[in-house]
């Protein structure tokens, strides 16, 4: 990771917090009457905010490692069985995948609206699925047996495309996609809102998940060696005792 994004962390995750807060808040008067505003709360929870929660976080797991002058006792390891390599992160695409798609039906937005209960819930299961995503895209070792680069740029891949199909749906809807935000009089049409919604949703994933699929496969052709492979080939083979079972590997170069 490059030094000014760990002197950022603290900034990242304050904002995170700060943008989740104004998402419920301030913006909750706008989001009952503008589909553009509910749309932009959307990609807030399900993207922005877990993008910016997880790079600002010094996640790791405590199990993971132990303090040499610690007393001796048995090290907890990483075990396939626990962290099965492939079907973690499928398991967290998918579920990311059905919550986003469930909170953009039609019948979930048109209930949405002075439904502040529904909103929480929204934020919750968009927040958590989003963090997974971002988890698993994010490159800490430490915490997981990462993916390779290839596996992450297409994951954030299916996660991008998702939202955005689901954009196209409702711009090349002809009629009123959610009937909730059917405006009448002066004002902003209903088209208008319509489509400010639909640039939302393509707008967000693309400012969040592309930066990140691009650097993602420039740094796999330009180094095709994967740095995580040595820690996955350990975790197959099970726990390592210094000196028991084989001798330890030399420092990389």
């Amino acid at each position: 990771m490059r030094i000014w994004l760990v002197r950022l962390r603290p900034g990242l995750a304050v904002a995170a917090v700060v943008l989740m807060l104004g998402m419920l808040l301030p913006a909750e008067s706008y989001a009952r009457r503008y589909a553009f505003a509910e749309t932009l709360q959307f990609v807030t929870f399900a993207v922005a905010a877990p993008a910016l929660l997880v790079l600002g976080g010094p996640w790791r797991f405590p199990t993971l490692t132990r303090d040499q002058n610690s007393s001796p006792g048995p090290v907890r390891h990483l075990t396939p069985s626990h962290w099965p390599a492939a079907s973690r992160p499928a398991a967290v695409l998918l579920a990311f995948i059905a919550v986003v798609i469930a909170w953009r039906l039609p019948v979930t937005v048109n209930a949405l609206p002075g439904n502040p209960a529904l909103t929480l819930a929204e934020a919750v299961t968009l927040l958590a699925t989003g963090t997974g995503l971002w988890l698993e895209l994010a490159k800490t070792p430490p915490l997981l047996p990462g993916l390779s680069r290839p596996q992450r740029a297409a994951m954030a891949a299916g996660a991008m495309w998702t939202i955005w199909i689901l954009a196209y749906i409702m711009g090349m809807s002809h009629g009123t996609w959610f009937a909730a935000y059917r405006h009448t009089g002066h004002g902003l049409s209903t088209a208008a809102d319509q489509q400010f919604a639909v640039a939302i949703m393509w707008a967000v994933p693309a400012l969040c998940f592309a930066p990140f699929i691009y650097r993602t496969l420039i740094a796999w052709i330009s180094n095709s060696e994967d740095p995580d492979k040595e820690l996955r080939e350990d975790i197959r083979q099970g726990p390592f005792h210094p000196g028991l079972d084989r001798p330890p590997r030399p420092p990389w170069g």
